[in-house]
């Protein structure tokens, strides 16, 4: 079970509007993510997301891609032990989540951990743009108990 991939998303573009919105609401706007003229001079070649617009991503990936978990109420996101940005996501790019399950453990009767080896790839990419140990806490419902 541990080492076991549990799913695999559908790709989402992630275009200039998803970097430009993105910027607006973090205050980010450095030229490299927000500016396609002055980007294309950069080695990147053109706008690129943000690292953190990448991770946040995860949720809804994950969302589509990782299995319910049986008896429980809510499930919270309860940090990351590492995260690495591999390589820049580019204005037009499609990414996808995959996922496996890297530990589980239960600190509680009614709380059950669980850590997922998180990959987001990008299409054609050689190498995955972000690779994550996500931790979510499960609450598992009244009178369920693992």
């Amino acid at each position: 079970m541990i080492g076991t991939e549990v799913g695999v998303s559908s790709w989402v573009l992630v275009d200039q509007a998803r970097i430009d919105a993105f910027a607006d609401v973090t205050g980010d706007h450095q030229f490299i993510h927000v500016d396609p003229v002055r980007a294309a001079q950069t080695p990147f070649g053109g706008t690129i997301a943000h690292g953190f617009l990448t991770l946040s991503l995860l949720s809804a990936l994950a969302l589509e891609a990782q299995p319910k978990i049986a008896g429980a109420e809510m499930g919270i996101n309860y940090g990351f032990d590492k995260v690495r940005f591999l390589a820049p996501v580019k204005a037009g790019d499609r990414v996808r989540g995959r996922f496996s399950l890297a530990a589980l453990s239960q600190p509680g009767p009614k709380e059950v951990d669980i850590t997922w080896a998180s990959t987001i790839e990008i299409d054609g990419g050689k190498r995955p743009a972000l690779a994550a140990d996500w931790l979510n806490r499960f609450y598992l419902n009244e009178g369920e108990q693992t």
